[in-house]
């Protein structure tokens, strides 16, 4: 049985800057378990959505993201906006 190598996508967006969320790192095992451990030890939200990440595994660094997955973006955004509101709650408690 052939194991799947884990992958990663990092995502950044500006909205001064930006007019969509671009790709910033990608990678696959190795590289993604770095990637991984990266955004915890920056406290950056993860979020898990392998098809998600397959799509946008495809994408070139500093690409921005079709608007075929503004949606799909839209909600890992979303999910990262709730995770910071309930962290900086505890923080306050």
């Amino acid at each position: 049985m052939k194991l799947k190598r884990q992958k990663a996508v990092a995502l950044s967006y500006d909205p001064r800057k930006d007019y969509a969320p671009k790709v910033t790192a990608t990678g696959k095992g190795l590289i993604a378990e770095e990637i991984i451990q990266k955004a915890k030890e920056n406290q950056i939200p993860i979020m898990e959505d392998h098809t998600l990440v397959e799509l946008l595994a495809e994408l070139d660094i500093n690409e921005k993201i079709p608007k075929e997955l503004y949606h799909a973006v839209a909600e890992v955004f979303a999910f990262i906006y709730r995770t910071d509101q309930r962290f900086e709650g505890i923080k306050k408690d």
